[in-house]
């Protein structure tokens, strides 16, 4: 059995050898052929029994993919409602039954006239069916000190899910659509005065609309699949089409797992003009690709052994090409859950999109260039377990090379018609981009009331044409705790840092023409922090403030943020029952 199982993965080894090969040319080949012989007696021991109190979520494949430092207004902690008895050891007192509720809905009001607003509702049918909307608005209207235009801003949302479980497979039908308003309001200052302001209509708004499902199996060699069309666009005649289809099965041979993922990615679009002509952008994007994986496990070594084939068609330029990438990782366990050693190497075709683009930046104008981003290899490798049976920590480094990587820069002052070529608007640019960061996260969950986190990470950037890696900060760090006080009182808050970031400025010149000169933006450091009160089990209180050292920081150039804001509110929890 042995002797078929090593076959199976030196073939499974030599496939992807080979197919990596001839299938995709590199700019180097580093493929070391050195042999090296590890030759170790074996010498049978018998450890002391040590073992930490619990088990860390340790997820062994690692993703390779960066943490989106994320923070929600509101925070509804479930209150602990076990009180210890006081007195004789013979009377203990039961504690009261936490009552669980399916549905809440939250307001809060604050300052800047901010509007926060939440529901969630999820309706049983029958014992196999489930039926779930949620609906969630905040507004703001901005009045940001030192900006001359309109800066308001308002997010309305509403999602609806139904699903099914059956005994074999469950389903999940879903649906939503997304309202967003912003403001192009970072006219470069002291270069436009409020004249110039006022005779521009800087609002702007997208809206995105979604369709889709997944099914999940039991026991089958489907184990799932999933399925979503999205509609993007916005009010400047700017739209843009995406369907992805998924699906992820296993195949068993010879006592060996074979996992194999097939998908289809499909985007098109097109933006009215161009920002320097009146010329319509047009864009389409297919893709469709295979990913096996075989994963390997013996005593406290877990290896994934795997390959990603991708078949790209540029639909608008009749353009073809073939990728191949990795898809390995591997984990030990040194001691225990204690300490672990990860490491591997992963890659893939990135499909870029406007409405990614939007989401991350706000203001980047209704003309840009969509391709996709070739992440040729991803490395990572590090250290990871617990410190103790409440204490998780992780240590890594990573070594990214990407082709054709979206980077932001500040779009040039054209003074048109148009009211975003002020210099108040992004574009996308695109580089060869060379990255290597070191990261560091611990979590602890100082009691069972109170956890905090942190992490910290550290990039350096390598660019092929472009001056410097545009709007991609040195230092990422977030902090955040929770903390229930006790069965009434309930507090949190979170902190993020980031380091300086490279853009371009406008320089106007009346003896040559203009330039545009490298400029460093500030690094920024921002707090918030909330306070909340069980009033019963259904109603609470909370009050939250943002931006507590009042930082007028930019995220990105021209474009401050609100000064500290206060936020007030109330959340309600009910049945339908």
């Amino acid at each position: 059995m042995f002797n078929n199982k090593k076959q199976i993965i030196l073939l499974f080894l030599s496939l992807i050898t080979t197919v990596m090969l001839f299938s995709q040319e590199r700019d180097q080949d580093t493929i070391n052929t050195d042999v090296i012989d590890v030759i170790k007696p074996y010498t049978p021991t018998v450890s002391d029994a040590f073992k930490v109190k619990e088990t860390p979520t340790l997820d062994d494949a690692e993703t390779g993919t960066k943490k989106e430092v994320q923070y929600n207004i509101f925070s509804f902690p479930v209150a602990s409602t076990f009180t210890p008895a006081k007195g004789k050891a013979a009377v203990v007192d039961k504690a009261k039954k936490v009552k669980l509720y399916d549905n809440y809905a939250s307001l809060g009001v604050g300052t800047y006239t901010t509007i926060v607003g939440e529901v969630f509702l999820n309706h049983a049918i029958g014992r196999d069916q489930s039926l779930s909307a949620h609906v969630a608005h905040q507004s703001s209207q901005g009045d940001i000190d030192g900006v001359l235009t309109d800066n308001d801003y308002s997010d309305s949302k509403l999602n609806l899910s139904y699903t099914n479980r059956n005994r074999d497979f469950t389903w999940t039908a879903l649906g939503g659509f997304q309202y967003q308003t912003y403001n192009w309001y970072g006219l470069q200052q002291p270069l436009f005065d409020q004249t110039t302001a006022d005779g521009l209509d800087v609002g702007h708004s997208f809206y995105t609309a979604h369709v889709g499902g997944d099914i999940k199996f039991e026991e089958a060699i489907i184990n799932d699949a999933s399925v979503l069309f999205r509609r993007f666009g916005d009010d400047y005649s700017s739209g843009e089409n995406r369907f992805k289809a998924d699906v992820n099965g296993t195949v068993t041979i010879q006592d060996l797992d074979i996992n194999t993922g097939v998908f289809v990615d499909y985007l098109s679009g097109s933006f009215d003009r161009d920002y320097y002509s009146p010329t319509e952008l047009n864009y389409g994007n297919f893709q469709v690709g295979v990913n096996p994986k075989l994963q390997l496990k013996q005593d406290d070594l877990t290896v994934d052994l795997g390959l990603k084939a991708v078949y790209f068609n540029n639909t608008e330029a009749s353009d073809s090409k073939f990728f191949i990438y990795p898809d390995i990782a591997a984990s030990y366990k040194l001691v225990d859950e204690i300490l672990i050693v990860f490491g591997g190497v992963k890659g893939g075709l990135i499909q870029n999109n406007y409405h990614d683009f939007a989401q991350e930046n706000p203001f980047v104008s209704p003309n840009l260039y969509i391709v996709p981003t070739d992440q040729q290899y991803n490395a990572f490798g590090g250290l990871r377990g617990k410190l103790s049976s409440n204490t998780s920590y992780s240590v890594s480094g990573r070594y990214q090379a990407e082709r054709s990587k979206a980077l932001y820069i500040n779009n040039d002052v054209l003074e048109t018609e148009q009211p975003y070529t002020y210099g108040n608007s992004f574009g996308v640019v695109y580089d060869n981009v060379n990255t290597f960061s070191v990261a560091g996260e611990v979590n602890v969950d100082v009691n069972r009331n109170f956890t905090l986190g942190l992490k910290a990470e550290y990039f350096t950037y390598d660019v092929k044409n472009e001056e410097e890696a545009w709007n991609l900060p040195d230092i990422e760090a977030s902090l955040f705790l929770d903390y229930q006080i006790n069965e009434h009182w309930f507090a949190g808050a979170n902190l993020f840092y980031v380091g300086e970031r490279k853009d371009l400025l406008f320089v106007p010149s009346l003896l040559a023409p203009p330039t545009n000169q490298v400029v460093t933006l500030d690094s920024y450091f921002d707090a918030n922090a909330h306070v909340g009160y069980h009033i019963t089990d259904r109603w609470s209180a909370f009050v939250k403030a943002n931006n507590i050292a009042s930082q007028n920081y930019n995220k990105w150039q021209n474009t401050p943020v609100q000064g500290i804001q206060f936020l007030a509110g109330a959340t309600y929890k009910f049945d339908f029952d």
